[in-house]
């Protein structure tokens, strides 16, 4: 008897530590409706999905995707465009960006359950992002009947558990999808992430409802095109209020995070629709796959220290023999044309820079053209001396080609330089000096404007000078 009351407590003990281990763990609400309810049909429709996404690979790091959220047999084969493009990333988080189809509240409510259970198993969520994400703004707070049957949140999730190989999760819902709450969520994400790698953020929505056939696949190629301009702004003031997208807020705070986070352009995976998939033509539901990149590098490591190391060698030659110096470069990357600048700097203090926004010669010899330039023609300065020359540091600033814009609100301060034209007056601001002035986009404008280009400050603003973005590739000793 002794013995049989001690196996009854063991069991029992075990039991609450299991429970105790799990927490409060979420049940699905969708399965056996919007998904299969069972666990080897569900993964098994996924992984077919993902073996018949064929996608070209992304060039560059995917910082965050956009996918649909309808029923699985008719959005699945879309999403899985997205996450075949970071199916082998080694994904450690990820951040879920839905809303709320069925409840109103105005702020940002976040899933503070131990886990999310789907046929495909427990997703765990990611209780210090959780906390530290829900003290970051009092619109951010959990709210976990939010998430009850809500597909802008529930669809995704086996999605993440067969591509990604069940990492932690934080899930949110935004309420009221205002550009504020879009803001709000953004800032709150791009803090949580900044010193953190191998995430994913998710956007979820889908795109224009119930339109025939024709209309429905113009209205959504628009709104595809007005994502790639990677410009929030622009994207909510046309989508909100319009039949273009039920998740304008996440995709707009999800742009917004991953700019911060390093992205720069966008990528259409798979744009779709539910008319694909045997839905009626009359009544069609868009469906659309994307990602936010941040570009590869112009230059690889090795590469930069080569250059840093050949205008620092140039600078030495023409100080103390007044010569040029000719190297010998095999490497193909260096022998390319493309603009660059040479900066040198005295402790904090600038001490020179020259460059040419237009390449004209291979990167190597403009970068000795350009360090020579700097260290003696800079005209704001006198000559570098031989024993100023141990107290300078170098920077050298590979540049993108220069890309004409009409719309001033393309400019991303700390990403894009600028260069002006009216006439024959001209100005270019090079993108660190927005961050190391801390200006604004309005600010950086006015001053290279007034400035440096000699005109009126406000000519961006009226159309009346030619701007031209680029970006460049910053790298120091």
């Amino acid at each position: 008897m002794f013995k049989n009351i001690f196996l009854s407590i063991i069991i029992f003990l075990s039991l609450s530590f299991n429970q105790a281990s799990y927490g409060s763990v979420k049940e699905a609400d969708l399965a056996g409706s919007w998904y299969p309810a069972n666990r080897d049909a569900l993964s098994a429709q996924i992984k077919n999905y993902l073996e018949k996404a064929e996608i070209s690979p992304v060039e560059g790091r995917v910082i965050a995707l956009i996918c649909p959220h309808a029923g699985i047999n008719y959005s699945g084969q879309t999403a899985a465009y997205g996450f075949k493009a970071v199916k082998d990333n080694k994904i450690e988080t990820a951040i879920l960006v839905g809303f709320s189809h069925r409840m109103t509240y105005d702020g940002i409510a976040v899933f503070d359950e131990d886990g999310y259970k789907t046929p495909l198993g427990i997703l765990y969520t990611d209780k210090n992002l959780v906390k530290e994400i829900t003290s970051f703004n009092k619109k951010i707070y959990p709210y976990p009947e939010a998430f009850f049957g809500e597909n802008s949140v529930e669809l995704i999730l086996p999605f993440i558990q067969v591509a990604l190989d069940n990492p932690k999760i934080l899930l949110l819902a935004i309420g009221n999808q205002s550009f504020e709450n879009s803001e709000i969520t953004a800032d709150a994400i791009a803090s949580l992430l900044k010193e953190k790698k191998n995430y994913i953020i998710i956007a979820s929505t889908d795109m224009s409802h119930y339109l025939p056939r024709y209309l429905a696949e113009k209205t959504d190629q628009a709104t595809a095109r007005a994502i790639e301009t990677m410009n929030p702004g622009k994207l909510y003031s046309e989508c909100t209020g319009e039949n273009r997208m039920c998740g304008v807020a996440p995709v707009v705070a999800t742009m917004i995070a991953a700019k911060k986070l390093g992205a720069d352009k966008a990528e259409i995976l798979k744009l779709s629709s539910s008319s694909r998939t045997g839905a009626k033509h009359e009544e069609v539901v868009g469906y659309l796959s994307a990602a936010f990149v941040e570009s590869e590098g112009l230059l690889n490591d090795k590469q930069k220290k080569r250059l840093l190391k050949l205008a620092r060698d140039t600078i030495s030659l023409y100080l103390t023999k007044g010569e040029r110096l000719e190297a010998q470069v095999d490497d193909p990357g260096l022998k390319e044309v493309m603009g660059v600048f040479v900066t040198l700097h005295k402790g904090h203090e600038l001490r020179g820079c020259i460059g040419n926004i237009i390449g004209r010669q291979p990167l190597y010899s403009g970068v000795i053209d350009m360090a020579i330039a700097a260290a003696t023609q800079d005209p704001r300065f006198p000559p570098l001396t031989e024993d100023e020359f141990g107290e300078v540091t170098i920077e050298i600033s590979v540049l993108s080609p220069l890309k004409k814009i009409t719309d001033p609100d393309e400019i991303i301060p700390g990403t894009h330089g600028v260069l002006v034209k009216k006439g024959f007056r001209s100005g270019v601001y090079l993108p660190q000096v927005a961050t190391e002035t801390g200006w604004n986009r309005e600010q950086f404008m006015n001053s290279l404007c007034a400035h440096k280009a000699g005109i009126d400050a406000s000519a961006w603003k009226k159309g009346e000078c030619e701007i031209n973005i680029f970006t460049a590739e910053v790298f120091g000793e």
